[in-house]
């Protein structure tokens, strides 16, 4: 009796410390799973973009450059007659709303919004319509806003050369009209000196994107979330 007490009691002493590392265990083996997922996840993505750019730097051998060459992402793939044609008698209006910066890991590279809008260009080029009858207007707010800043303040913030100036003036050649927005201006703490003097400064971008729709633009949204 004496000994099946003594039992009884070692095991109401040992039974919670014998749980905790059950429990213990148990979360070592989540931990160990989910690392694992990850990994795996991880592999895959990396498989896929090497895929991708394996894919795109075979694209862009033959790519072409009607108009501006702002890297490899802004050329056109050539397509055998097309049957579908745009009137190229028509004026195009095209309102590009950038709002995405690049990663501080890339701030070297020409910014990933701004490229796409060359791009874009581009193709309304191959398509056959004349240059002037392009007419792009790009209004600027949130981490965009750094793309468009003089080299001074790029230089300020990432210790490199603002890698945009040559693209954001090859834009401004064919008639590119740029807007930053004053309200992102003032929370993101970029004052007009910052800015390239070619740059025009609006209250706020949104009375730019309603009043530039009103007049016939079509919208593009460059953020990188939506592309």
């Amino acid at each position: 009796m004496k000994q099946l007490i003594i039992m009884l009691f070692a095991a109401i002493i040992y039974l919670p410390a014998f749980s905790q590392l059950t429990s213990s265990d148990s979360l070592k083996l989540q931990k160990d799973s989910t690392l694992r997922a990850m990994i795996h996840a991880d592999s895959l993505k990396v498989e896929k973009q090497f895929l991708e750019m394996a894919k795109w730097k075979k694209i862009s051998a033959e790519a072409l450059y009607p108009v501006i060459k702002a890297g490899d992402y802004s050329g056109v793939v050539p397509v055998k007659d097309p049957t579908e044609i745009p009137d190229p008698k028509i004026d195009y209006k095209l309102l590009f709303e950038l709002t995405s910066k690049n990663p501080d890991s890339v701030a070297a590279e020409l910014n990933y919004g701004l490229v796409e809008v060359a791009r874009i260009i581009n193709l309304h080029a191959a398509s056959g319509i004349p240059v002037n009858k392009i007419m792009p207007v790009l209004v600027i707010h949130a981490g965009a806003l750094v793309a468009i800043c003089n080299n001074e303040y790029y230089k300020k913030r990432y210790k490199l050369d603002n890698p945009n100036l040559k693209l954001i003036k090859d834009l401004e050649n064919i008639g590119a009209k740029f807007i930053a927005c004053g309200q992102a201006m003032a929370f993101f703490d970029v004052k007009k000196e910052d800015l390239l003097p070619e740059i025009k400064i609006s209250l706020t971008a949104q009375t730019v994107l309603s009043s530039y729709q009103l007049k016939g633009y079509v919208w593009y949204d460059m953020s990188m979330d939506k592309r």
